[in-house]
């Protein structure tokens, strides 16, 4: 028996199989081959086995998403039986007899070149395509393995970290617990866990190489524990542990139907935060009474070209339609920083935090933006939608945001396209917008704080730097004192005000949030039986 101690980032008890993610990066060097044909039947093996891995995720990602979304691997699977690609590959292997890995990765590359410098927008996104697909080969050819829970039975996963990327790809019925040698208590992954409401440890001094896969395994989130092979007394004192919380968890479900109210009636309206058109089911069964941050970001990320108006549409849609009538709060695009999209090609930066994301991409470019607002506007017609904007810090901003959305509405109405206009907030997640509530409360219908941004913005702490945490304090004074002033200035004029960061779901904080007048609350779909529990045993 083994056992490493790491930070619970979700407290819980799981006990299953190990399923352990290993960067295998593949190695790409020229060698010099004797016999050309043995190569080239390697590559036509690397190249069915390829397309069977994209029917697999185009079949998922269409079952799970839709089938505009699972287009993207329809065209790659196209791509691999380009006659022009497989011939440069052959062509490679028998003229300069090199090893198939080689030949692969350079026509990869000379491919991608010539993609990236034509003209037309459509073939110039061809180009990521390219790299994917060849890349897709050459791992195969190598023998590295994507990271797919498609087979697998439901497992305990370890890695060195997870990127919002992956997460979001990950079949989230085959996840018992996360454990992780890096990351931090606000990473995308553990906000995953959160939602999810499964155990999760962050900071394990795992030696990943080491551990087999299929293994028995325990990850206790009160103890921040991961123990590999159990002795039988803790294997039966972790499934004692899971009874309780079965036990408890049936206790929460006497909360359901019950209205979100205070003793001395005072209504909070309680909506959960999740990243996609799949996470629905998660509100809908913890008997969310809306949803108050959709993050619309995971439609761009883990793909290699921005989605088109229509699979945004039918995702938005999809969404209002399930909610049926109930309060749907979407996020505009909230790229950058950790959440990257290779295809926007955007730059190394020094601090990414501080850099070119959210609603400073979609102001510099608006083609983007638009292409949003209008599937937006559009599935407006279908629902009780409310739309926000993420970073702002500026009354310039949000005025030049209201003029971008009137236009978009006139194109809709000039093309008769049936549409309508959803309630408009902000999203206050900087120091800035803290300090301008007052005047930016007359701009728009609503405000909802980001206390993960903000907390980072105030104390001028990275919040994905685990080297941070003891530093990083979301209880700080200041950080209330600011959550206060914008309460205070939405309530002047006339708005709501609403939380929709991670410290909504912190019960310790529940009566303080309660007396500051606080609206609405948004927090991981796990969180709100509990928090309904706590808002209705606490006067305010």
């Amino acid at each position: 028996m083994t056992e490493l101690t790491g930070k619970s980032v979700y407290q819980g008890v799981a006990m299953g199989p190990l399923l352990v993610i290993k960067r295998e990066l593949p190695k790409v060097e020229k060698k010099e081959i004797e016999d050309p044909e043995t190569e080239i039947n390697r590559v036509d093996q690397a190249l069915t086995q390829a397309k069977e891995q994209l029917q697999k995720l185009y079949e998922k990602t269409k079952r799970m998403i839709g089938e505009d979304s699972a287009a993207i691997f329809e065209v790659h699977q196209m791509m691999l039986e380009d006659e022009d690609y497989i011939d440069s590959i052959y062509n490679m292997i028998r003229t300069q007899r090199v090893n198939a890995e080689y030949a692969v990765n350079e026509t990869g590359d000379n491919f991608s070149r010539i993609f990236a410098d034509m003209d037309d927008d459509y073939m110039k996104a061809r180009s990521a395509d390219v790299i994917d697909i060849s890349g897709r080969v050459v791992r195969n050819l190598t023998g590295c393995r994507d990271t797919d829970l498609s087979d697998a039975e439901p497992s305990i996963i370890l890695a060195d970290d997870l990127s919002p990327s992956e997460t979001v790809q990950m079949d989230k019925e085959k996840i018992l617990a996360f454990a992780t040698v890096h990351g931090s208590a606000n990473s995308h992954t553990a906000i995953l866990a959160r939602m999810m409401n499964i155990p999760a440890l962050i900071g394990v001094p795992m030696e990943l190489e080491k551990l087999p896969d299929g293994a028995r395994a325990i990850v206790d989130g009160y103890k921040g524990t991961l123990v590999i092979e159990p002795d039988d007394e803790t294997a039966s004192a972790a499934e004692q542990k899971m009874a309780d919380e079965r036990e408890k968890a049936k206790l929460l479900q006497t909360m359901r139907g019950l209205e979100t109210v205070t003793p001395n009636g005072r209504k909070v309206h309680l909506y959960a935060n999740i990243g996609g058109v799949g996470d629905v089911g998660y509100v809908l069964e913890n008997d969310a009474e809306g949803i108050g941050l959709f993050r619309s970001e995971f439609l761009y990320i883990g793909r290699s070209e921005l989605p088109s108006e229509e699979e945004q549409f039918t995702a938005y849609r999809k969404v209002l339609e399930t909610m049926a009538q109930k309060k749907v709060i979407i996020r505009t695009l909230d790229i950058g920083a950790d959440k990257q999209a290779d295809y926007l090609h955007l730059e190394k930066e020094d601090n990414p935090a501080l850099g070119y994301r959210a609603i400073r991409i979609c102001l510099k470019q608006p083609d983007i933006f638009k292409t949003q607002l209008r599937a937006l506007f559009r599935a407006a017609v279908y629902g009780n939608l409310s739309v926000m904007y993420p970073m702002i810090i500026s009354v310039e901003e949000v005025e030049q945001i209201k003029k971008i959305a009137e236009e978009v509405a006139e194109e809709l109405a000039r093309s008769g396209v049936p549409y309508a206009m959803p309630e408009q907030g902000i999203m206050i997640e900087t120091p800035a917008a803290v300090m301008l509530s007052d005047r930016l409360a007359g701009l728009v219908d609503f405000f909802s704080i980001g206390t993960n941004d903000l907390t980072q913005y105030t104390l001028a702490i990275d919040r994905q730097n685990d080297r941070l945490d003891d530093f990083y304090n979301p209880h700080h004074e200041a950080v209330l004192r600011m959550i206060q002033m914008v309460a205070d200035n939405a309530h002047r004029a006339g708005i709501w005000v609403g939380i929709c960061g991670e410290l909504g779901a912190d019960l310790e904080l529940t009566e303080t949030f309660l007396k500051m007048g606080i609206d609405e609350l948004s927090v991981s779909p796990s969180m709100a039986l509990p928090l309904r529990k706590k808002i209705r045993e606490t006067p305010a």
